[in-house]
Formats: structure tokens, C-alpha cells, sequence
């Protein structure tokens, strides 16, 4: 059971979660789930889901795992018309499902210290920065024209985007993953200006660094200590730690309460423990 931030009840709202089955995502269904709401845990692949919608049935709570990809829209229509039957309409989208791609990663920070037989930016292939840009943007664009039809519907709603640090400024080594997550920070101004019309807010939280199993072999060397990029971050951070994921939920409570955010719209929220603050010196 999480230690929850904020009293906020979100008794009777459906929340649908994409990504769902990575950490960040699967923290944050668990606790809406915990807070009351009527969760939809939304992931491509479904071990991880089905165990955090066992986990939270046996804790009293209500969470269902949906197994799609979220570049596929029919498929996502499908899930959306099961939800629709299982839980009701969506009343807060979390667009959760992204994600990097080694095909659109460097090896070395700067080409003039690359070395003979490193990946530089001029070996990026076409298709790993095509679908890392698909993945990010693309997997939040069709999500939210699906599910925020019911919120147009009733003339209320609430989504919330993940953006990153690396749409404040990007980091080296990962052009594509940065410039998309630039792309979604500039869809949320987008969606929040289209839709307020419709009573629809739409936020984001950019998130600050986190440990993952996806990432914890790039941070930390294997007898625990941080790799040099790991150290680069951590003196970048005012802090000097990475965040928990437990650590956003705060945010991400706030910016879903029509309450305690009826006039917040069109923002991005690091959560960062100070790294896009800080100036270096």
C-alpha cells in the first residue's frame, strides 16, 4: 500500500493508465486506485498488469489491466468500448506509454571524442528515431482521441501528459527521445488551448530522474557505485539524489483534482528535486 501525498478522493472517476506496466505508470495507477477511483490499466505486454490489478483487488480496490498497444487504433477502440462496459466513460487520461530506442541513441556525448566503431549522431538509424518519435507523440495523440471523446461528451475531463527533463534541455546521446519529449510538452499547450472550450484540462508533469530496471544499468556500475553519467546527473542536482516514483504523485494529484486545479491548464510540472533550476554553478 502507498504512503498517498495528498487527501484527494477520486471516488467514482475512472482514471485510464497507458504504460501502465513500467514503474512510473504502474505507481501512479495503484494510486488512484487507492484513492477510490475506477482504474484501467492500459500496457502492451500484460504481465505486469495483471499483477498490479491482482495486487490492488486483493487490497480492496478496483483495477482492471487491458492489454493494447498504443499505436494501434482500433485496438484502442476496442479496449475503449470494453472500459466503457467494465468501468464507464474515462473522466482523467494518463498517457504514460513511452520510451527510448538504442537504434536513436548515440554511444559518445560529443563527436569529437568519438572513437572507430562507436554509433555517432551520423549512424542514428531512420526507423529507431522514426519510432521513438511514433512511440512518445503518436502513443499520446491517439489515446487522447480516443478516450477524451467521452469527456467532450460531458463537458469534463482532465488528461495529463509525461513530458522530461529533456524537453527543458536535452541531454546528449538521445536526440529522437529528447526532441519527442519537447513535441509533448508543446501538445500539451495544444490539447489545453483546443479543448478548454470543452470543460477539458490537459497538464503534464516532467519528471526527474528515476531509477528503473530500463535504466538502473546505465546509472549504477555492479558493485553499486554510479557510472560517470549517473555522477554527471546527480552534480547537476541540487539535491544530489535521484526522484521516487512515489515522489510524483503529489503533482500528479494536483493537476487531476478539477478542485484544487480548476485553473490550471497548459502546464508542465518538473518533479525533479531541482535539476532544471539549477544553472551549474
Amino acid at each position: 500500500m502507498l504512503d498517498l501525498p495528498l487527501n484527494i478522493d477520486f471516488t467514482g472517476k475512472v482514471v485510464v493508465v497507458t504504460g501502465a506496466g513500467g514503474a512510473l505508470c504502474g505507481t501512479m495507477a495503484r494510486a488512484f486506485a487507492q484513492a477510490g477511483a475506477k482504474v484501467a490499466a492500459l500496457n502492451r505486454s500484460d504481465a505486469a498488469i495483471n499483477q498490479l490489478a491482482a495486487d490492488c483487488r486483493a487490497e480492496g480496490y478496483i483495477c482492471n489491466a487491458y492489454k493494447v498497444n498504443v499505436l494501434d487504433r482500433e485496438g484502442l477502440a476496442a479496449v475503449h468500448e470494453q472500459i466503457l462496459q467494465d468501468l464507464g466513460p474515462c473522466d482523467i487520461l494518463i498517457n504514460g506509454a513511452g520510451g527510448n530506442n538504442p537504434r536513436a541513441t548515440t554511444d559518445n556525448e560529443f563527436q569529437h571524442e568519438a572513437r572507430e566503431g562507436q554509433k555517432t549522431f551520423f549512424d542514428l538509424e531512420a526507423d529507431g528515431i522514426e519510432a521513438v518519435f511514433t512511440l512518445n507523440f503518436a502513443g499520446t495523440v491517439l489515446p487522447t482521441q480516443i478516450f477524451a471523446k467521452d469527456m467532450v461528451e460531458r463537458g469534463k475531463g482532465c488528461i495529463l501528459n509525461i513530458s522530461s527533463m529533456n524537453a527543458y534541455v536535452p541531454l546528449t546521446k538521445i536526440p529522437a527521445y529528447s526532441g519527442a519529449k519537447a513535441a509533448i510538452s508543446n501538445l500539451t499547450q495544444w490539447l489545453a488551448t483546443h479543448f478548454a472550450g470543452s470543460g477539458i484540462r490537459c497538464n503534464a508533469i516532467a519528471p526527474g530522474f528515476l531509477v528503473s530496471n530500463q535504466n538502473r544499468t546505465l546509472l549504477f556500475n555492479a558493485d553499486g557505485t554510479p557510472t560517470a553519467r549517473a555522477a554527471k546527473i546527480l552534480a547537476g542536482t541540487p539535491a544530489g539524489r535521484f526522484v521516487e516514483s512515489e515522489e510524483l504523485l503529489g503533482g500528479v494529484f494536483f493537476l487531476c483534482d478539477d478542485k484544487a486545479a480548476s485553473a490550471v491548464n497548459g502546464v508542465v510540472l518538473p518533479i525533479d528535486a531541482g535539476f532544471a533550476a539549477y544553472g551549474g554553478v
